[in-house]
């Protein structure tokens, strides 16, 4: 469908959405690099090219014969000067709620950190309650906590469930590689066979996963067992040596 014409130059719908995705294409370009060595070399290439229209448009010989042969082993050169960068733009990209959606990832980068904490947590008989978010957003739950935001590791999920630590009451709240809160308040579960036999650290464990779905690891400080918690199901005394591959499986569902 024709929007307007401007001489001989006819503008479509669909050269606006063409328009639309390489601005949003270059967009994301640039914030990837900003605030890295790539930002600094972009600006030398965009003087680069800039020489090089002038050289074609005035028609200068040399200076063109000299872009000319550059260009065929150019890119070969950006991506061996940008490889740091490429490298980590891909990973960035990798990361994102896009294609996280989309792409069905094997083995989560945070899976192995989770492991570390819960088995120390278990050998300590350090009290734990850690909820992984999956799709259904836990904003409200989050807000009820102290927020953190904080890079996702084995030692500082240790450090949060320490007893008489200012954090270690409540759950801490796995979003992606980050733990974004801790000392969280959940909702206590609505069945009874489990609100009558269990302590507030499995009730709440369990009644996440009844309005989310939420993996939520708990382990007991009395006895330092394991448990999972999905769909208002428990798994009790997880052996630590299947913990890893049994959390793989409830994430993936």
């Amino acid at each position: 469908m024709e929007l307007f014409q401007i001489g001989f130059l006819s503008f479509r719908l669909i050269d606006m959405l063409d328009i639309a995705i390489v601005s949003f294409i270059i967009y994301q370009l640039l914030a990837l690099m900003k605030g890295t060595r790539a930002a600094q070399m972009v600006t030398g290439l965009v003087l680069i090219f800039l020489v090089a229209f002038i050289a074609f448009w005035f028609q200068l010989e040399g200076l063109s014969w000299l872009f000319t042969n550059l260009a065929t082993i150019g890119f070969i050169v950006l991506v061996i000067v940008f490889q740091p960068e490429l490298r980590s733009m891909l990973a960035q990209m990798g990361h994102s709620r896009i294609f996280q959606t989309l792409t069905k990832v094997e083995e989560w980068k945070s899976l192995g950190e989770i492991t570390q904490a819960v088995k120390r947590l278990s050998e300590l008989r350090y009290g734990g309650l850690i909820v992984i978010e999956k799709s259904t957003g836990l904003k409200n739950y989050i807000e009820t906590g102290k927020e953190l935001n904080s890079n996702l590791s084995s030692e500082m999920l240790t450090t949060l469930f320490t007893p008489y630590t200012p954090l270690h009451d409540g759950a801490a709240i796995i979003q992606g590689e980050k733990i974004a809160a801790a000392a969280c308040t959940l909702p206590l579960t609505q069945i009874p066979r489990y609100r009558r036999l269990f302590g507030m650290r499995h009730k709440a464990a369990i009644g996440i996963t009844e309005v989310s779905d939420a993996v939520t690891v708990v382990v007991s400080e009395e006895t330092g067992q394991i448990s999972i918690a999905y769909n208002g199901m428990l798994e009790k005394d997880i052996d630590r040596n299947e913990f890893r591959q049994r959390l793989a499986d409830y994430i993936k569902k």
